[in-house]
């Protein structure tokens, strides 16, 4: 290694050898015919000799003041740009777009009473059963008394085969032609077979607009759209209200066909007894990617179409918690073995725990796990009441479907859902500076105060250049050699010297 090193150095002294260093006149010579020559502006009337020798002088400073205060000032403005382009600025534009139709959203519909009351002789085993199932949908782990564990354990050893799964598919709220009495989609009729089945922390819940379905709905008048009339069953659907649970109603969620529903706390609420008016608008965001935004475009989802948080989040813990437990609950998506019943209660939520404890499955930023997408369609609305039915739908009502007026107040929910105009909202994320404008903002600075171009730059690389080669050759062949050499030395000095 040591002599290629040798090798290369001799070769490179040899190089330099052969080249003869200009004179003093002649790099003088250069200097001033680059002076006189260049296309930056200002330079020459620095070289450039005129008048008389005090004049010239004269000239000479204001010159070489002006061309030093020029040279400052683009330097700054330069890099007061380059700076701002790599503080990643944005701006955000909104734009509403007005189009003929417009998509329907998928819309999930849940019975707030989760179980039927004739399922189990006790039933507050399996709220809190379903309480530790749904727990996986917010990321938390159950934390409830001793007694209420010791009655779980007690009922689990009782009953191994329990299914907490197929116990809430038939027996939790179901839709079929007594629970949805009327549906009706822009004029249209719809039916139960027009929902899919989804599980969600309600239970059973069914949404409209499932996007295996062929048909796609589509809107092209605002002021119509979904029209349902549940009928939610309170006397054979009602959860224990020591437990919390005290409403009653429908909760929906309105969502993009393409991603999953997310209640959390986020669902409208239609109580029994009302009927809902529900505008809703469409509103598209898109955010630029890292590091001007904070979304990555090549993330993709194994269970989803495309890339949501709240998916990503159901894929990550379902990850976590099939390498903890080695099972996947069924409310998460997965290709691993399902859960039963003894790892819901053992394992799960102790991997919970975990997951939320050492952030595994964190949200928000560009280096989380879950950054926000770079493109997402939410439906905002707006929910306005009326009382449900009236005295004379009341009286009709009561023939047709030969239920007493207190139960049609108690149990029947009317809700009405329709785009308030036929336009969406976009808010687009932009990248305030472009490279390009870069470019353009740094060129702009260079001929305003330097007169300075492409061209005047290799100009002035070519001309350091020549210089750098010029002392290069003198300090490397022509500086006087040392007459001794220590002993450490000897051995380079005879290498250079047999090259």
């Amino acid at each position: 290694m040591g002599e290629n090193i040798c090798g290369y150095w001799c070769k490179f002294l040899l190089y330099f050898k052969k080249q003869s260093v200009p004179s003093l006149e002649e790099r003088k010579k250069y200097n001033q015919e680059f002076a006189t020559s260049t296309s930056f502006h200002g330079v020459h009337n620095v070289a450039e000799n005129s008048g008389s020798a005090q004049n010239s002088k004269l000239r000479k400073v204001i010159w070489t003041t002006f061309l030093l205060v020029s040279i400052i000032m683009a330097s700054w403005q330069v890099c007061s740009r380059v700076i701002n382009y790599f503080s990643w600025p944005t701006t955000t534009s909104v734009t509403v777009q007005y189009v003929e139709n417009i998509d329907f959203p998928a819309i999930t519909f849940c019975n707030l009473n989760r179980f039927q009351t004739k399922a189990v002789n006790n039933l507050s085993i399996a709220f809190l059963l379903w309480n530790i199932v749904s727990a996986v949908l917010q990321l938390v782990s159950i934390a409830n008394d001793s007694t209420d564990m010791q009655e779980i354990a007690n009922f689990l050893n009782l009953n191994q085969n329990f299914s907490i799964k197929e116990f809430t598919r038939d027996y939790g709220f179901y839709l079929n032609k007594s629970t949805l009495l009327k549906c009706s989609f822009f004029g249209y009729p719809c039916y139960p077979e027009d929902f899919k089945h989804v599980f969600t922390e309600y239970g059973n819940c069914y949404t409209f607009n499932y996007p295996m379905y062929p048909l796609k709905k589509r809107i092209t008048n605002s002021g119509r759209g979904l029209s349902l009339l549940f009928n939610i069953k309170q006397t054979e659907f009602t959860d224990d209200p020591s437990l919390g649970f005290v409403d009653a109603g429908i909760s929906f969620i309105i969502h993009s066909p393409k991603i999953p529903p997310r209640f959390d706390g986020l669902g409208l609420h239609c109580p029994a007894g009302m009927h809902a008016y529900v505008s809703m608008r469409q509103f598209k965001t898109i955010i630029q990617e890292h590091p001007w935004g904070e979304c990555n475009p090549a993330l993709k989802l194994q269970f989803h179409e495309v890339y949501n948080t709240y998916g990503c989040l159901q894929e990550c813990k379902s990850h976590y918690i099939q390498n903890l437990c080695g099972c996947v609950p069924f409310l998460l998506p997965g290709g691993g073995k399902e859960c039963d019943l003894q790892q819901l209660y053992n394992c799960v939520p102790n991997a919970l725990y975990t997951i939320e404890k050492s952030e595994f499955c964190s949200v928000g930023t560009y280096n989380a796990t879950c950054p926000v997408p770079c493109e997402e369609t939410d439906f905002p609305a707006t929910i306005s009441y009326s009382t449900f039915p009236s005295g004379k739908a009341a009286e009709f009502l009561t023939s047709k479907l030969r239920k007493s007026a207190a139960y049609l107040r108690n149990n029947l929910v009317y809700i009405d859902i329709k785009y308030h105009e036929l336009n969406y909202k976009i808010t687009k994320q932009q990248k305030a500076l472009s490279f390009s404008e870069l470019l353009s903002d740094i060129g702009g600075q260079l001929g305003l105060f330097c007169g300075a171009s492409m061209i005047t730059i290799i100009e002035i690389i070519e001309f350091l250049f020549a210089n750098f080669y010029w002392m290069c050759i003198f300090l490397l062949v022509k500086t006087p050699s040392i007459p001794r050499w220590t002993n450490n030395q000897s051995k380079h000095g005879k290498d250079i010297q047999e090259c």
